[in-house]
This record gives structure tokens, sequence and C-alpha cells, in this order.
């Protein structure tokens, strides 16, 4: 077959003035063209447009050459590659549109998940723009598509996560924004981010992990590769924080608060921070007493652990007993906690040896009870 010949002239022109180390594209764009070999030409155009210094070609591959075959390839790569051409525009409305444009064009019975990125691109568009009860409404009903399909592309969960995140940051929702983002992050490999998105995301959902009322086990953060990328930045400070509130450190936490102060949103928060770092002292301390016998706290024992009034430790417990993070019981009476049970944590260096000493320590009374009762009962040993 011969090569269209606008499609040709094309393809042509951008051999020539395409930097050398692009210009090789087009004449293998040409061949694979010319030879219908479609799969190849799709991954090789994909290979193209994620090349940093491609960008200002991608408007132009994807209207002068892409759609002219676009029936013959995957619907979600063609999605993407519009996706690549519109994120060049330079108006986020009319990038809005064209993905619009896009999601009409591919929904069709045999296209529902490229119809379902294409809605989901479009409203990242539209949140871009704060258009939140748009964003909000195509979210909801991308979810029940993607919730119908059979099997669904990890790019296509990666959007969603990605959008619905980004939709609760603009709410100010940190619960949920925690638990989107971490979903993306599960959908991606983070090397593919710029250092600066790596260094973005990590700090908002360090933030958000800080803020939430309902998160108070930081665990799939603290051992996620993304937190690395604080290390060595001017945010670095987060890390600590983080591994502060997870040990319960009120010391540490107060150390700090000079850079938290330096954080408004947080600086905002700083008496909820307050209560929450008493929060995960209170955990700490009944989770250190789990297997040693010391299921009954008295309240001056918790008061000195939080760093707070005798009189106050009523209240604390009552709020950890509401959010979940322990079960037990109040004596008002006797001023003393029972505990049976803390919310599963995880744990740094200096927790897990604190659960090593509680082992040795556990197996020493095993061994100190079968002793008592090998002497107490010899023929039961015999």
């Amino acid at each position: 077959m011969d090569v269209d010949s606008k499609v040709g002239a094309y393809l042509q022109t951008q051999q020539r003035e395409a930097p050398a180390e692009l210009a090789h594209f087009f004449t293998e764009f040409e061949d694979l063209y010319e030879r219908k070999i479609w799969h190849q030409l799709t991954k090789l155009v994909e290979t193209f447009i994620n090349i940093p210094e491609a960008a200002p070609f991608r408007i132009g591959i994807y209207n002068e050459f892409v759609r002219d075959w676009q029936k013959y390839m995957n619907k979600v790569k063609l999605v993407l590659f519009a996706l690549a051409a519109a994120r060049q525009f330079d108006s986020i409305s009319a990038a809005a549109e064209f993905m619009e444009k896009i999601a009409k064009e591919v929904d069709q019975p045999e296209s529902q998940e490229a119809h379902a990125l294409a809605l989901l691109e479009s409203a990242h568009f539209r949140l871009l723009l704060n258009d939140l009860d748009s964003t909000r409404d195509t979210l909801e009903k991308c979810q029940r598509m993607v919730e119908s399909f059979a099997t669904v592309d990890p790019v296509i969960y990666a959007s969603f996560y990605r959008v619905c995140a980004d939709y609760y940051k603009a709410k100010a929702s940190f619960g949920q924004y925690y638990k989107n983002a971490l979903l993306l992050l599960a959908c991606i490999d983070i090397q593919e981010l710029t250092v600066e998105d790596r260094v973005q995301r990590a700090y908002d959902l360090s933030i958000a992990a800080l803020l939430s009322d309902t998160i108070y086990n930081f665990g799939d953060l603290l051992s996620h590769p993304i937190i690395d990328a604080l290390k060595g930045t001017e945010h670095e400070w987060m890390v600590a924080l983080l591994l502060a509130f997870n040990a319960g450190d009120i010391g540490k936490f107060e150390s700090l608060t000079g850079s938290l102060h330096a954080q408004p949103l947080l600086a905002q928060q700083e008496s909820f921070l307050q209560q929450k770092i008493r929060l995960m002292a209170l955990i700490e301390s009944m989770f250190k007493r789990q297997g040693t016998g010391a299921r009954t706290i008295p309240f001056g024992v918790v008061s000195a652990e939080t760093k707070m009034p005798v009189n106050e430790i009523e209240h604390l417990v009552m709020k950890a007993l509401s959010l979940g993070l322990i079960r037990g019981g109040i004596d008002q009476v006797g001023q003393q906690i029972t505990v049976q049970w803390v919310q599963p944590r995880y744990l740094g260096k200096d927790q897990i040896k604190n659960l090593m000493d509680r082992l040795v320590q556990w197996e020493g009374r095993v061994i100190e009870t079968a002793q008592q009762m090998s002497q107490t009962t010899p023929e039961l040993f015999a």
C-alpha cells in the first residue's frame, strides 16, 4: 500500500524538522504504516509520545497521523494518545472539551473501557477548572462502569484513583484522599513519576495522614517507597513527624513544632494534632503492656505518658474507644482503664525491639511455669 499523501507529507516533513534523536521515529512510522503493522506501530507511537523531548510533536502526531488509522488500534491506547495531545493545549477548557469529544467517539459497546478512561480524563481537566460538581458526577458514573467490567486495564484504575484523589484533595477530605492516593500508587510504577511528582504525592499523603480524623495507623504510608521521596528535601522533617505520631512520641512531636508552624495547614490544625498525638501515645502505652499481664492501667500512669491532666484522661480514653483504637472499659470509681484489644500497629525498630523483649519475657514466664508444675506434680512429667 502506498502511504496516504497527506500522512506521507506530514511524516517526511517531521523527518526533516525533528531533532536528530527523534527523526528516526518518523521514518519507522512511515515504514510500519505502509506495511499495515498496526500493533507494532501503536507500540512505537506510545514509546515516542512518552519521550519528554517529543512533547511539542504530540498534538501533530495525534491529529495528522494517529487519527488516520485509529480504527485499527486498541481504543484505550487511542485515548492515551489523545490525552498526551490534550495535555499540550494552552487552554484547560479546550483540553476538557477535546477529551469529552474523544469520549463520545469511543462510546461503543466494544470500547467501554476507553470510554470510561476518556470520561475520567475529561473530568480531571474539569477539576483543574474547579468544577467540582461535574467531576463528582463523572466519578460516580465511572465507578459504576468500572464495577461492571469483567476485567479492567490497570491504566483505568490508575486514572480513576488519581482523579478521585485529586477531587478529595480539592475538597480537603483527608481520609478519602489518603485512601485513593495509596490505591493509585498500587496501580502504577512510582519510578515512572517525575521526582517533583513523587515529592508532591508523598507530601500530600503525609499531610492527609496527619490531618485525617480517621487515620491512626500510618503503616501503609511509612512502609511505602513513596515516603523516601521526601528524604533530602525541605520536607524531610515530615517523615520524622510521621514517625513521632506512629510511636506516640510527644517529646519528638514537640521538638518539631517549629517546622510544623511553618506549614500553614498544619499550624491551623495544631489543637487537633495535639489531641491526635496524645491518642497515639495512649495507643502506644496500651500496646506496650499487651502480653505483660498488665491489662488494668491507672489514670495516673496514662496521665504521665500522655502528658495530660488526670481529669482529662477519661475523655481521652472515651475518644479512643469511640474511634475503635482500643477495646475495653473505664472504671470511674477506681480511676483505671481495662484494655482488651489495641489496634494493630506499624512497628518501627524501637517498637520491634520492645516486642522482642516482651516475647523473651513471655518465654521466661512459660519456662518458669513449666518448672513449677514439674516440681509440684512430677508424676505428670515422668
